[in-house]
């Protein structure tokens, strides 16, 4: 009864406080304008929900893991905006376990609240799955690292204020025992951020340049050298979210509600009436209900203190599988009004698509859709790596 409770608590929270603006926004994901974003992010920490998974003493809610979940899982069925990752769910959790008190003091108020935004600068060009890789160099003098060399696929890079980054501090030790993990200010000297316009038509990737940026020691988190395990720890929970569960649950929703109501042009057939289209359908459900049960496991290991290691790899599997299945029934759904595909009507820069709303970005998130797969480490890698821990291999 508690929790139902909190249920309710949170959807009429929605109700009154998310805007048609923040709904429309939402559907841009990374996208979304920095003001919308940050008026979103406001909101949710005046209610003091902005971090359910922090610590309380850091200003986390102090709700069990039935409660994350209810509130993850009803924030994506009202379409809220994304928050974005790189401060709350990434360098956060860094900065609380392995940042120093000073690091602490600086760095979580805005994270909290919303007013600075981070990016990430781990994949390089060449460097991107085996990150230990990476050639970014950062080469101590006196008081500060000067930082040569080049990030890529950095999200959000154009609108953020701070990027954490893993150097390169010891080009003789192993690959990786030589990094170390900076935090620099995207106003630093020296630095040039390049855009990137993926396959959805959309501007939310970049480059990232650094030619000799002068980086204080004291950004640097925890000992040098040792970033590749501050690294892993965030990897971890990066991998947890990139599975998006709740996200998928609302995508399907849509579609098996489109399956009824949706009838075709002249045939008057409806998308339910289709015995491959629907035998698909309760696939995905029945697969992401087991998805469902797999992050409950590993949020549950979170809990414990613990690290969740392979299940962060093979929720980040399953998890990242489902929504390009998902994407993919999404286009064949739309049939022939996928193909118009113009960036000013998925940017919402024009108020005529042609066909039904549920076309408009089919084909844009189907495409940006294929690096799901990729991003927060391939699944080719989280495969190996669950053999090596799992299998023993």
């Amino acid at each position: 009864m508690e929790d139902q409770e909190f249920r309710e608590e949170v959807r009429t929270f929605l109700q009154e406080t998310l805007t048609d603006d923040m709904r429309e926004a939402a559907l841009q994901g990374f996208g979304v304008e920095r003001s919308i974003g940050a008026a979103w992010h406001r909101a949710l920490y005046e209610r003091g929900w902005i971090a359910p998974g922090w610590p309380v003493e850091q200003g986390g809610t102090g709700w069990t893991l039935t409660q994350q979940h209810i509130f993850d899982t009803e924030l994506a069925l009202a379409g809220a905006p994304m928050l974005m990752p790189f401060g709350l769910q990434m360098v956060g959790p860094v900065l609380y376990t392995f940042g120093s008190e000073a690091q602490q003091r600086q760095h979580l108020p805005g994270i909290l609240d919303g007013s600075v935004w981070w990016c990430q600068g781990y994949s390089e060009p060449g460097s991107g799955s085996d990150l230990a890789s990476l050639k970014t160099a950062a080469v101590r003098d006196g008081d500060d690292y000067v930082v040569n060399g080049q990030k890529i696929w950095t999200t959000n890079a154009h609108k953020a204020d701070w990027i954490f980054c893993l150097v390169r501090t010891d080009s003789a030790a192993k690959p990786q025992r030589g990094i170390s993990f900076l935090l620099i200010d995207m106003k630093s000297p020296g630095i040039e951020v390049r855009p990137i316009v993926s396959i959805d038509g959309l501007h939310h990737l970049n480059e990232v340049y650094f030619t000799d940026v002068r980086v204080p020691v004291g950004n640097r988190i925890g000992e040098e050298n040792q970033g590749w395990t501050y690294a892993k720890f965030l990897l971890g929970h990066e991998r947890t979210s990139i599975a998006g569960v709740a996200g998928s649950k609302r995508s399907l929703a849509a579609l098996e509600r489109l399956a009824r109501e949706e009838v075709a042009d002249g045939s008057g057939a409806r998308l339910a009436d289709d015995a491959s289209f629907g035998a698909r359908l309760h696939d995905a459900a029945v697969k992401l209900d087991a998805l469902e049960s797999l992050e409950a496991r590993v949020l549950a290991e979170f809990a414990r203190g613990g690290t969740p290691g392979d299940a962060a790899s093979l929720l980040k599997i399953l998890g990242t599988q489902m929504m390009q299945a998902i994407e993919l029934l999404r286009v064949e759904a739309a049939a022939y009004y996928a193909l118009p595909f113009e960036t000013a009507l998925i940017a919402g820069q024009s108020d005529t698509p042609p066909g039904p709303e549920f076309a408009l970005r089919a084909v844009s998130d189907y495409n940006f859709g294929r690096a799901h797969t990729i991003y927060g480490g391939s699944n080719e890698i989280q495969r190996n790596v669950i053999a090596k821990a799992v299998l023993g291999l």
